[in-house]
């Protein structure tokens, strides 16, 4: 998919202090996505300054770009470079796109921007879980996937 650009200060803090300083923490990121049950072979996350380079086996497109949302939402990630392929047995579906939430949004006036209805923001909330606990909270800088209403 190539580099993707996020809000570098907005997202979840997995910062480690380094000496003076204070860099993204690639494990606690890995350990993040597996937590959220997110699976990828052989995922690697490396971070070089504000950004992550993302390897690895994706079982889906949906899982491969939850994956990239996961990083780049990230506090101190301003850009993901997604170098993970989708695995042979990987169902053809196509691409979502990336959407960054702004002061005033929700996620039926996404959908209404998007898809023309607002009532279709539960696709957006199932598209986006589980980073998404609940479909009132998200924030200005969150980066959301927005699947095509066909997938």
């Amino acid at each position: 998919m190539g580099l993707i650009d996020f809000v570098k200060d907005a997202g979840e803090n997995l910062l480690k202090r380094v000496g003076a300083t204070e860099e993204v923490d690639a494990e606690a990121v890995v350990k993040s996505i597996h937590d959220h049950g997110l699976q990828v072979e052989n995922l690697g996350v490396v971070v070089e300054g504000d950004q992550a380079t993302v390897t690895g086996r994706a079982g889906s497109q949906a899982d491969r770009e939850r994956v990239v949302l996961q990083v780049g939402n990230t506090k101190g990630v301003a850009r993901v470079n997604d170098q993970t392929e989708l695995a042979e047995a990987a169902p053809a579906e196509p691409e979502g796109t990336y959407y960054e939430v702004k002061r005033g949004d929700s996620l039926s006036k996404i959908a209404k921007a998007q898809y023309g209805d607002a009532m279709k923001y539960p696709v957006i909330f199932e598209a986006n879980r589980p980073m998404l606990k609940d479909p009132d909270e998200i924030y200005p800088g969150q980066v959301l996937r927005v699947p095509p209403l066909d997938a």
